[in-house]
Formats: structure tokens, C-alpha cells, sequence
């Protein structure tokens, strides 16, 4: 990836929405909900001298309304604060 973030932000790759419920019924795409779970592409060198908790390859959930939507290279990613993020799953 030739995204480089600065101070505390991070890239996020945003998880793919649900295309089905757990019993079979197929959700169109105007229902879906926007993900709240993605895996960290790249983070910046932190702030203040403060490096960042999270590290390239974490999966980490965050708010809802998270972040700066792009579209790099035909992918969609979410540039965010650390802040921004509400927990990392092991």
C-alpha cells in the first residue's frame, strides 16, 4: 500500500456487509448496514511522540460513523483517528 497516514490516523479496511441473515434470507443491498468492523492497512507514527496502540493487520471494531470514506485504487477504505477506534479483537 502506498498510503502513508499522518500523526494518529489509520487506514481501515472495511469488512464486507452481510449478504445473507443466519437463516438464509438475503438482504438487498439498500438494507444493509454500513460495517463497523474492519482490519488496519496502515497507521501513521502517532502524535506528540505518543505511538499508536493498534498496528498494521489488526482487526478492530469502531463507531458507527467513523471516519473519511475513499476509494484508493478501486478498494474502499476509511481513514480515522486511533480515537476513533473502540476495541481490537484478538
Amino acid at each position: 500500500m502506498k498510503m502513508k497516514p499522518i500523526n494518529d490516523r489509520v487506514v481501515v479496511q472495511p469488512a464486507k456487509a452481510e449478504a445473507k441473515t443466519t437463516g438464509g434470507i438475503i438482504i438487498p443491498d439498500t438494507a444493509k448496514e454500513k460495517p463497523q468492523r474492519g482490519k488496519i492497512v496502515a497507521v501513521g507514527p502517532g502524535k506528540d511522540g505518543t505511538k499508536l496502540t493498534v498496528k498494521k493487520g489488526d482487526t478492530v471494531l469502531y463507531g458507527k460513523y467513523s471516519g473519511q470514506e475513499i476509494n484508493y485504487e478501486g478498494k474502499d477504505y476509511l481513514i480515522m483517528r486511533e480515537d476513533d477506534i473502540l476495541v481490537i479483537l484478538g
